[in-house]
């Protein structure tokens, strides 16, 4: 089965040459010039791989990043003119496996697309998950939540962590690794505001706060989301 990679860059010629480059080394090419239009196309295409530019207009490909992160492991290559260091580490540390400057050199950049799909899983991406017979609901295409036919409204902050809960379903996390994967390596000294983001989460998703069903606490270690 031919391998799927997802352009999403908002330069039409960096696109159209990284696409004839692409098809001629034997991959289907998904392109979207914008970077909500390349999260729709992730969500619904599954790529094996995703190439994504750092400064689009509107959202930056820092954004688009972290929530294709809250749904897959599909390898994301940063391609960008963005040269410094401190742009290097935070696209990684952001999740992505790769990032190349541009310009780049050809088969420098198939190299990298060829070792990044020999190492990657098959992509697994759902825009919405389900719970409790349908009564929990997180859509993460519209960035949404419905609780018993109720729509909630959450912070930014609120849905990541939420996100991360639902995304590892069954699996205690502990805190650490929560509020790292949640928002990022620099919070992960923030053990303390997780007890409260929890405690917020509770009073907008559960029946009762006191005796959660969905978010619950394994003491002394993290938490975990029911999987019902």
């Amino acid at each position: 089965m031919t391998q799927k990679v997802l352009i999403i860059d908002d330069d039409t010629t960096t696109v159209q040459l990284i696409t004839m480059l692409l098809e001629n080394n034997g991959y289907e090419v998904i392109k979207a010039y914008r970077a909500e239009d390349g999260l729709r196309k992730a969500y619904r295409n599954h790529p094996d791989l995703v190439l994504l530019d750092v400064m689009m207009p509107g959202m930056s490909g820092w954004e688009v990043c972290r929530r294709l992160r809250e749904l897959s492991d599909v390898p994301i290559i940063f391609l960008t003119a963005r040269t410094e260091v401190k742009d290097v580490v935070k696209g990684l540390e952001m999740g992505a496996d790769d990032y190349v400057v541009k310009p780049y050199d050809n088969e420098e950049l198939i190299a990298r697309v060829r070792a990044h799909l020999r190492r990657a899983p098959s992509p697994s991406m759902s825009e919405e998950l389900v719970f409790d017979n349908g009564n929990f609901r997180i859509n993460f295409l519209n960035r949404e939540v419905i609780v018993r036919s109720e729509l909630v409204h959450l912070t930014p902050k609120e849905f990541k962590l939420l996100g991360v809960l639902v995304k590892n379903a069954g699996r205690v996390i502990p805190r650490t690794e929560l509020v790292k994967e949640a928002w990022g390596p620099e919070y992960a000294d923030a053990t303390d505001s997780l007890k409260l983001y929890i405690h917020y989460l509770r009073q907008k998703v559960e029946t009762d706060a006191q005796n959660p069903d969905y978010i619950l606490t394994s003491r002394g270690v993290g938490y975990r989301f029911a999987n019902r």
